[in-house]
């Protein structure tokens, strides 16, 4: 099932000459134009490349307020500063942008039939589009390059392009990717983990909700071309028939059942492969991030799983306030289970049955569960590959941005998307009567859904800035779980009158929505080209 994915990360390591520590100034290929290109081979070898850039396992939910490491974060709690120098948030991007642009550039010498050529050409402005769309999130406007460049060329002095201009380039690359790459049954299993069609209208998607619901509560720019697009864009996946949600127990999606092809709800992945024995690439995710505390669940997140009766806690006569920790988990979204580590659940091999988390390392007394794999934490090795999209996110996305549009859904919609991914976790369907009979708020609803649905996966952070409530949930305290005495005795905590841990007190936590909506830009890159300006209030 892997063996795509090993001759990407194979063939990769001869082509690090796209790399540089330069992000605007890199050489040319080590390789003279006179002995590549000229075959699809070649072309084939430098798009690898570009899916060596696709986001490992992380922490990026730590930035939010779903999750908490080992330590207070600077982006979550609004305390830090512009860096000094540019990291890989900003560096990894452009080294991303120019290996595509060296190869729109260059592609075309292999002298291969259009169709072909267009083919890698495509996988190559889903690339771009993706490090644009990385950047636009970040720092807005940003340097728009679609060209490789050298040491005289006048790009290196010019400024920011416009938040238009960067958007309007990512839909370009997108359109042109979904015309002309291959549909996911196309591709099969023996190209499985290469970009189809569907991923490029999925992202579009993505982007096109991201920005529509930016304009629309920041208050800019034309929030309803944008959510058109996104409606459009996740319509066409649906419509498409590519794609359909896994149909197996939902912790199995993602484990090795969930992998490759035969799992329709895959759009795209980061692969990893093969075997202890030929071991390729690997994540280490469970073990280094789960067990060791750097990713932790918080309160809120726990406490937005709904109750079995479709009612969050509060509203649902089901809650009853928890005796025992497992109570946490009673007559709750199954989802909720498969999420989060309770008492039973599978766990390490000096200790396989799970009890409860350490305080020592799960600061919140939660415990991640997605990815946990008993084998894969005692081999100190993953081969879980890690979804990047999935196609319950596309149903998610067609919800959002129906009712954005009209500020209004149908119920024939709702069970389209919404339903669906409630079905699954065992929890009564949504509809507009039930949301109006209970008090519920349909948008709360649809954006507690796609927090359920999505939890861990980098998400919620781009989802508060986007909704403009970041202002609101960031500088709350984060809260952990009830601390009960199963806990023990050995570590002392700070808690609630109601006696939930306190993981940082909300004395510690700011966010500034004049300045931290946008991130700031790397002093050094300004200092190197003074056509860029800072973001406000950096």
């Amino acid at each position: 099932m892997k063996n795509s994915l090993k001759n990407i990360l194979t063939i990769s390591a001869s082509i690090l000459f796209f790399t540089a520590c330069d992000v605007e100034r890199l050489p040319e290929t080590n390789i003279s134009d006179a002995t590549f290109w000229r075959s699809e081979t070649d072309i084939k070898t430098a798009n690898n490349y570009l899916y060596t850039f696709l986001p490992d396992f992380n922490t990026d939910d730590n930035w939010s307020d779903d999750a908490f490491g080992l330590a207070s974060n600077n982006i979550s709690d609004g305390s830090r500063l512009a860096p000094a120098t540019a990291t890989a948030d900003f560096n990894n991007q452009y080294l991303l942008i120019r290996a595509a642009n060296n190869i729109l550039e260059k592609g075309p010498k292999t002298g291969l039939a259009a169709a072909t050529l267009d083919r890698y050409l495509a996988e190559a402005k889903f690339f771009r589009a993706w490090a644009y769309f990385n950047l636009l999130q970040r720092y807005g406007g940003v340097p728009l390059i679609t060209k490789t460049l050298d040491d005289t060329s006048p790009e290196l002095s010019a400024g920011s392009a416009t938040r238009d201009a960067v958007i309007d380039l990512i839909y370009a690359d997108l359109d042109f990717a979904s015309a002309k790459l291959p549909t996911a049954t196309a591709l099969g299993t023996a190209d499985y983990g290469r970009i189809a069609k569907t991923a490029a209208l999925a992202f579009k998607a993505r982007v096109a909700l991201f920005e529509g619901t930016r304009a629309k509560f920041h208050k800019y720019g034309d929030a309803k071309k944008h959510l058109t697009l996104a409606y459009n864009a996740a319509k066409a996946v649906m419509d498409s028939k590519e794609h359909d949600l896994y149909t197996g127990p939902y912790f199995n999606l993602f484990q090795y059942e969930g992998e490759g092809r035969a799992n329709k709800e895959n759009v795209l992945v980061k692969q990893y492969g093969v075997s202890l024995t030929d071991r390729v690439v690997s994540q280490n995710y469970c073990r280094a991030t789960l067990e060791n505390g750097n990713k932790s669940p918080t309160k809120a997140l726990v406490d937005s799983y709904l109750m079995v009766d479709g009612l969050p806690m509060e509203k649902s006569p089901l809650y009853k306030a928890p005796v025992l920790s497992t109570d946490v988990f009673v007559n709750r979204d199954t989802r909720l289970s498969d999420d989060i580590l309770k008492k039973g659940d599978s766990y390490i091999f000096t200790n396989p049955v799970f009890s409860m988390s350490s305080l020592v390392f799960a600061k919140t007394g939660f415990t991640f569960r997605k990815y946990w794999n008993i084998v894969d934490w005692n081999n100190q090795a993953s081969f879980i590959d890690r979804d990047l999209i999935r196609y319950a996110e596309v149903l998610l996305i067609y919800a959002e941005s129906r009712f954005e549009l009209d500020e209004a859904i149908t119920d024939a919609d709702l069970n389209l998307t919404i339903n669906r991914l409630r079905k699954r976790g065992g929890v009564a369907a949504l509809t507009n009567d039930f949301a109006k009979t209970n008090g519920l708020t349909m948008r709360d609803e649809i954006r507690r859904e796609r927090r359920v649905e999505l939890a861990q996966e980098g998400f919620r952070y781009w989802d508060l800035i986007r909704w403009k409530t970041a202002e609101i949930e960031l500088p709350k305290p984060v809260l952990g779980n009830y601390f009960f005495k199963e806990f023990g005795t050995t570590v002392k905590v700070n808690v609630t009158k109601d006696n939930f841990i306190i993981t940082q007190d909300a004395s510690f936590r700011k966010f500034d929505p004049n300045r931290d909506y946008l991130w700031p830009l790397p002093i050094n890159e300004i200092a190197l080209n003074p056509s860029m300006k800072q973001n406000p209030g950096w």
